[in-house]
C-alpha cells in the first residue's frame, strides 16, 4: 500500500495555503502526513512543482498542476507503478480533512486488500469521497484515458472501474464526531477545526 496526501488545491477561498495551517504547533500538510505514514508505512505528497521545498516529507510534482485532483491522482499511480517496489494499491487522501483518523485509515486500506475492486471509497452523507479511498495501481490506464478524453471531475472518471463503496455502516464506528470526512476550506472553517481539536484534547 503507497501513501499519498494531495495538496495541489490553491486555497483561494481559505485566502492561504490551507495545507500549512497550523494545529498544535505542526501543519495541517505535516499532521496528515504523519497519519499516512502511521497508517500505511510510507508517505507522499502530491503537489506543483516548487512548492513544500523545506517539507520533511517527500514530495512528487503534480504532472498536470491547476488540474484538479483527478491530475494528482494520476500522477501518484503512476508513479507507484514505476517504482521499484511497485505497490498494488494506493491510499489517497486530501491534506484538508483534519479529523481523519489512523483507526479508519487501517481499515480502509485493509478493505481495499480484500477486494477484487479498483477503488474503494467511502459515501458519506455529502456523497463518494474519492479523496479518502484506495485506488488499484492499474486503474491509472482507464484513468489516463478519461483524463485524456477532457473529464477533470474526479467521481465521472470513477465510472470507469470497478467500485466498491463503504457506506455508513462501515465508517460511522470510527466517526464519533461527525466529522471523519469534514473538509477545511475558509478561515471560518479553520476556527471550527481548531475548537474542534481542543475541545478533543480536554
Amino acid at each position: 500500500m503507497a501513501g499519498y496526501v494531495m495538496a495541489g488545491g490553491a486555497s483561494r477561498r481559505f485566502g492561504s495555503d490551507k495545507a500549512l495551517a497550523e494545529f498544535g504547533g505542526r501543519t495541517l500538510l505535516s499532521c496528515m502526513c504523519e497519519l499516512l505514514l502511521a497508517a500505511v508505512g510510507n508517505v507522499c505528497v502530491v503537489a506543483p512543482r516548487g512548492r513544500y521545498r523545506e517539507l520533511e516529507f517527500p514530495v512528487l510534482h503534480d504532472r498536470w498542476p491547476d488540474e484538479g485532483p483527478l491530475g494528482g491522482i494520476i500522477t501518484a499511480l503512476a508513479a507507484t507503478g514505476e517504482s521499484r517496489i511497485g505497490a498494488e494499491w494506493n491510499l489517497i487522501v486530501s491534506c484538508d480533512m483534519p479529523f481523519l483518523t489512523g483507526e479508519w485509515l487501517e481499515f480502509l486500506s485493509t478493505q481495499a486488500q480484500a477486494s477484487d475492486a479498483e477503488v474503494v471509497v467511502p459515501r458519506s452523507r455529502y456523497g463518494l469521497e474519492p479523496l479518502c479511498a484506495c485506488w488499484r495501481t492499474s486503474a491509472v490506464v482507464a484513468l489516463q484515458t478519461a483524463f485524456a478524453g477532457g473529464t477533470r471531475k474526479v467521481t465521472e472518471a470513477m465510472k470507469r472501474l470497478r467500485v466498491e463503496v463503504l457506506d455508513e455502516s462501515h465508517w460511522k464506528r470510527f466517526d464519533t464526531a461527525g466529522q471523519l470526512f469534514w473538509n477545511m476550506n475558509t478561515p471560518q472553517d479553520y476556527e471550527t477545526a481548531l475548537q474542534s481539536w481542543g475541545m478533543r484534547k480536554t
